[in-house]
């Protein structure tokens, strides 16, 4: 897999497109869409995650009785819902993954075709 900033292999056919080329497919409706389907996934799910780790660093300092209460031998309730941030990151790095792979990157690499007239 090569490098973004690595030059073509030799006698590929793509170009290298103009300044004002990238701002007018920065200003088309394809772009447009690609942009807002980025948006509509990582917006909602950055609030989503914030909010579960502010909640968790309020209740630490709020709540240290709830979060020192013994569930089973010496695991608190702290601990499991601490522990439950790392699981909570590798899923919606996994989500975000999936929703790439299957919204973002097409229309991007579509658009990429389109500045650099390549064939796929």
């Amino acid at each position: 897999m090569s490098n973004p900033s690595d030059p073509p292999p030799v006698g590929d056919s793509r170009r290298t497109p103009t300044a004002d080329e990238f701002v007018a497919m920065q200003n088309s409706a394809e772009f447009q869409e690609l942009r807002g389907r980025f948006r509509s996934f990582v917006f909602p799910m950055t609030v989503a995650f914030l909010v579960w780790y502010f909640l968790y660093v309020i209740l630490s300092i709020y709540a240290t009785g709830f979060m020192g209460t013994k569930v089973f031998g010496n695991i608190t309730w702290g601990l499991i819902i601490g522990l439950g941030q790392f699981v909570t990151t590798f899923l919606i790095t996994a989500l975000y993954i999936r929703f790439a792979n299957k919204e973002v990157d097409p229309r991007a690499e579509s658009i990429r075709l389109e500045l650099e007239g390549g064939v796929a």
